[in-house]
C-alpha cells in the first residue's frame, strides 16, 4: 500500500534544496513510492470532530527553482486520507504555532503525526534543556531585572536571547562592562511579555556550536557550525559555516540522558546544539542539519527517520 504523507510547512516555493531538512525528508519518502501533500498551518481546519487541511499534491524534485510539481488544492481529511503529517512549519513558536498543535493532537490513535504535537507544544526548545540542569550552562529564565542583573554580576559575559527565538534572530552577548545591558532588557519586554533566557557565554563557541541529530533517541551523528569572524552566532540561518564533525563521549554521555525522554514523548526527529560539550537547546519543530550531515558522513537522517516512520506504521 503506497503511504500518504501530509507536509505542514512553510511554503515549498522557497525553500533551498541543497539545504533544508524537510525537502529532504520529502525526498526520501518519495523514493520510497510515497505519495506527498503538503500545506501551510493557515489551511488546517477544525470542523465538527474532524481534522482537515487545504492541501496539494506535490512531486519533488532536487533542482532549485524547478523543485516542486504543486497539483489543484484538495480538502484532506487527515483522520482519513493520510497515513503520515509532519509538523515541519518553522518557528515562532508562538500562538499561531501553538495552536496548530492543539488542532493535530485531534489526531492521536487516528494519523501518525511527528513531532507528537502534544509534545512539541509541551517541549519548547529552551525550556526542555531545563530538564537536565546538570548538562546545560549556567541558565536563567525571567523577566526579573534585579534577577537578570544578579546573573551578569555572577557570570559577567553573558548570552541574552528571546526564549521562542530562532534561527540566531535577537540573541545578544553582554561582554563585561557593556553599557547596554538596561536598554536590550526594555527592547525585549516592550516587544512581548515573555521572559528572556541569560546564559553564560562559552567561548568555546569560537571553535563551534555542534548540531547533533537524533532519531527516536539515538544519535546518529554530528555537524559543527562555526561562527563567522566577529560573529557569536553559529546558527547557519545568520552566517555560520557547517563543517565535519564526529559525535564525541560528551555527545554521547548528553544523548544517553536525554535519549529515553525524547523516545517516551514521541519527538523522533530531533537535533540538539552543543558548545564544549554543554547544551544549549534541543530543537524539536523542524530540525536542521540533515543534508550537511549526508555531505560530510554519508550518514544517511532521512533514510533512518523513515525507517522508523514506517516500523511504527506496520506495529
Amino acid at each position: 500500500m503506497t503511504m500518504r504523507v501530509a507536509v505542514q510547512m512553510d511554503p515549498i516555493e522557497t525553500v533551498n534544496v541543497d539545504a533544508d531538512t524537510t525537502f529532504a525528508l520529502m525526498e526520501e519518502a518519495q523514493a520510497r513510492g510515497a505519495e506527498l501533500f503538503v500545506y501551510h498551518p493557515d489551511q488546517l481546519v477544525w470542523l465538527q470532530g474532524r481534522v482537515l487541511a487545504r492541501a496539494r499534491p506535490v512531486t519533488v524534485r532536487h533542482q532549485q527553482g524547478n523543485h516542486a510539481d504543486l497539483g489543484e488544492p484538495v480538502m484532506l481529511d487527515l483522520a482519513e486520507d493520510v497515513d503520515v503529517v509532519l509538523m515541519r512549519q518553522d518557528p515562532p513558536f508562538d500562538m499561531a504555532y501553538q495552536t496548530a498543535a492543539h488542532i493535530l493532537e485531534f489526531l492521536k490513535g487516528r494519523t501518525l503525526v511527528l513531532n507528537d504535537p502534544a509534545w512539541v507544544r509541551s517541549s519548547p526548545e529552551k525550556i526542555l534543556p531545563l530538564m537536565f540542569p546538570d548538562l546545560i550552562p549556567p541558565t536563567l529564565i525571567s523577566r526579573d531585572t534585579g534577577a537578570l542583573r544578579a546573573f551578569r554580576d555572577t557570570h559577567s559575559d553573558i548570552i541574552i536571547k528571546p526564549l521562542y527565538g530562532n534561527g540566531g534572530a535577537g540573541v545578544f552577548r553582554l561582554r563585561p562592562g557593556d553599557g547596554n545591558f538596561s536598554s536590550l532588557l526594555e527592547m525585549f519586554f516592550a516587544q512581548s511579555r515573555e521572559p528572556v533566557v541569560a546564559q553564560a557565554f562559552l567561548p568555546a563557541v569560537e571553535k563551534g556550536d555542534k548540531r547533533v541529530l537524533l532519531v527516536d533517541g539515538e544519535p546518529v551523528g554530528a555537524i559543527n557550525r562555526v561562527p563567522q569572524k566577529g560573529e557569536t552566532r553559529s546558527n547557519m540561518h545568520v552566517g555560520g559555516v557547517a563543517e565535519a564533525s564526529e559525535l564525541d563521549d560528551a555527545d554521547r554521555a548528553i544523548c544517553d540522558v536525554i535519549g529515553p525522554v525524547l523516545r517516551e514523548r514521541d519527538l523522533v526527529l530531533v537535533g540538539i546544539d552543543v558548545i564544549g560539550g554543554r547544551m544549549t537547546e534541543i530543537n524539536v519543530t523542524s530540525p536542521t542539519g540533515v543534508q550537511e550531515l549526508k555531505r560530510f558522513s554519508g550518514i544517511d537522517t532521512c533514510a533512518i527517520f523513515w525507517d522508523c516512520v514506517e516500523n511504527r506504521l506496520a506495529a
